[in-house]
This record gives C-alpha cells, sequence and structure tokens, in this order.
C-alpha cells in the first residue's frame, strides 16, 4: 500500500494530490527553523538581559532566557508562508482566515514580547486580547451557539471572546514548568490536525495547526527539563491564542451547545488549571489575578513527590486521553485515532529521548 492509499484508508481528505505534502512539509520546516533559531535567541537574550528571574511561579532556580517564542513565532511564520507560496493545497478561499489568526497572534507576541520585558498594566494586555478575539470573530471565526433558534450576536460574541481570552490566559498561567506547555500544546495541535485534515475545505486550521505543532516540537528539545530556553508570555499567548482560535474554526466550529464540549476537552488540562486556580484563591478571599502562585496543577504534583518530568508527562498524559476522547466526540474512526495517538507518542517520544541524551 503506498502513502497516498494509507492515507485514503485512514480518511485523510485528499490525498492523491500534494495536499498532504504540504502539511508534512509545513510542520518539518516550523520545527526546524525553531529548532534550529533557539540557540542563537538564547545567546542573544543572554547577552542583552532577556531572562526570567526565580519567581513564586517559575521553577527556575537562576535567569531563564525567555524569548524562546520569538523562535517559535518564526518558525510558524516561515513554514506558512512557503506553503502558502508553493500554493499546494488550496488556499484561496480560506487565506482571509489563515491571514486573520497570525495577524491576532503576531499582535499578541509582541505585547507578549513588550510585557515580558518591560512590563505591562494587566488592564493593557486584556484589552489587546480582547480586540484580537474580536478580530476573528469579523472575520467569521467565533462560538455561534444556537437553540434551534435565531442565532442571538451578542451571546455569539461574548462566548466567542470568553474563550479566545480565556485559553489564551489559561496557557500563559499554565506556563511554570519546563516541558509543559510546549508539550501540551503539541498533543493538542497535533489532535486538532488530525480532526480538520478529514475536510478538505479546512484547509486554513490544518495549515496552521501543521506549523504550530512542528513549532512546539521544535521548541522542546530545548525546554523539556532542564531547560535552555522558556517562550515567555510572546510564546504562550501566541499558542494560546492559535489554539483557541483553531478548535473553533471552519468544521471544528462551535454550533451547538454540546459542541462545546470536544475544544473544552482538547485543552482540558489549562482549563482545569485555570479553573482550579481562580476557585481557590476565590475561595480563600483573594484576586484570582493578583501575583502569581504555586497553585497550580504542576505545583501539586510536585508536591506529591514528582520531579518536573515525570509532572510535565503526567500532565501529557492527561492531555492526550482527553484529547483521544475528543477526537472520538467528533466521530474520527478509531484507525485514525490510533495512528495519531501513535504518532504523537513517538514523536514526543523521540524529542524527549534527544534532550534527555543532550544533558
Amino acid at each position: 500500500m503506498n502513502v497516498d492509499s494509507l492515507l485514503r484508508s485512514l480518511g485523510i481528505a485528499d490525498p492523491s494530490g500534494s495536499g498532504w505534502k504540504a502539511v508534512v512539509l509545513t510542520f518539518l520546516l516550523a520545527c526546524v527553523v525553531t529548532w534550529g533559531l533557539m540557540p542563537t535567541v538564547r545567546k542573544f537574550a543572554l547577552r542583552v538581559g532577556w531572562a526570567d528571574q526565580p519567581n513564586a511561579r517559575r521553577l527556575n532556580r537562576e535567569p531563564l532566557p525567555n524569548a524562546g517564542g520569538l523562535a517559535i513565532y518564526a518558525g510558524v511564520i516561515a513554514a506558512v508562508v512557503l506553503a502558502s507560496l508553493l500554493r499546494p493545497i488550496e488556499l484561496q478561499s480560506v487565506l482571509a482566515q489563515v491571514l486573520t489568526i497570525l495577524l491576532g497572534g503576531s499582535i499578541l507576541v509582541l505585547i507578549g514580547f513588550i510585557d515580558d520585558q518591560f512590563g505591562l498594566p494587566p488592564s493593557v494586555r486584556l484589552s489587546i486580547q480582547i480586540l484580537t478575539a474580536l478580530l476573528l470573530f469579523a472575520n467569521g471565526i467565533g462560538i455561534k451557539v444556537t437553540f434551534g433558534l435565531p442565532i442571538d450576536p451578542t451571546l455569539s460574541v461574548l462566548l466567542s471572546v470568553l474563550w479566545v481570552v480565556g485559553i489564551t490566559n489559561a496557557i500563559n498561567l499554565m506556563d511554570g514548568m519546563d516541558g509543559l506547555v510546549g508539550g501540551v500544546g503539541f498533543i493538542t495541535a497535533m489532535s486538532l490536525l488530525a480532526v480538520s485534515a478529514q475536510f478538505p475545505n479546512h484547509a486554513a486550521a490544518t495549515l496552521v495547526l501543521a506549523a504550530l505543532g512542528g513549532g512546539a516540537l521544535g521548541f522542546l528539545r530545548h525546554n523539556f527539563h532542564p531547560s535552555h530556553i522558556i517562550m515567555g508570555d510572546a510564546g504562550a499567548y501566541f499558542f494560546g491564542y492559535v489554539l483557541a482560535a483553531t478548535s473553533i474554526l471552519g468544521d471544528l466550529q462551535v454550533t451547538t451547545v454540546f459542541s462545546l464540549i470536544p475544544p473544552v476537552l482538547f485543552l482540558i488540562v489549562p482549563v482545569l488549571d485555570t479553573t482550579q486556580v481562580v476557585v481557590r484563591r476565590l475561595m480563600a478571599g483573594k484576586n484570582p489575578m493578583s501575583t502569581p502562585g504555586k497553585d497550580h496543577l504542576h505545583h501539586g504534583l510536585l508536591a506529591w513527590g514528582l520531579s518536573q518530568r515525570h509532572a510535565a508527562l503526567t500532565l501529557w498524559s492527561i492531555t492526550l486521553v482527553f484529547n483521544v476522547v475528543a477526537m472520538r466526540i467528533q466521530g474520527m474512526s478509531l484507525i485514525v485515532m490510533l495512528a495519531t495517538t501513535i504518532s504523537i507518542v513517538a514523536l514526543l517520544g523521540f524529542t524527549v529521548w534527544q534532550r534527555i541524551r543532550a544533558v
């Protein structure tokens, strides 16, 4: 059986053309560019002082370069631009959506980078996040909740903004331990990619997710414990925004109350992490968004005696299990789910092995 026949048997849309080759090329290019740029970015960041000091949220005991998000962003943009130039898959009808996601992501990379290095008031960050969420909605990317009745535009806008802003911040708040966000982001991107690849008219999400997954893997090569560099707010905002946008894009679009479930399951770890932090702080009479604290899920696992590596692997495993459930709810066949799971485990395993071997 050749590759095209295999992809057709797995339910991958349009395997006879070069679309699947574009997805693989986009993934590999993003991975290679991110992986290759990371040492240069790290060296420059150390020279100019772009680093996170040890604090209540991060576990590093010495200053750690926080500009990894710039390399991830460069890898994703380079991969998407090349794929668009080659035009191996039909992008004309979805190019506006691709550009919208990348534009919003670019704005948040800039805001996150400024916040990393100089600090920004929470009100400024939140305002920009809301604007980028509205940018998505204005271009047809949003949550359309129906009860068999005409769509209420106000409810749709509110839910869309709440989802995008919430996930963007949830990913950022969770970024307090080596390898955590990179691994969770990779698993989620690849799972969403497997779903979007089932539909020939879903090229926008497929292309962006392939690039994001490649960027995450290239980053993990340098970020799994002990990390040499972290993604910072710039990278975390970019990851959160792109994952939130693609999870409600096209055929993944939320159109019923029930269909809110898969997007939540795909992003279950950041959703649960942020929810339990907010509830705990409110019950303690604290401002949920006040100061960083050691009350996240990974802090709990560390308190139980797990190492950073084992805590990351545990949360990766939870993410993968819930992503498989979400894929099943989306109607994916068992063989597609199995192939996706094996690919995720194999790629993560190889990357972790390479990182440990290099220490």
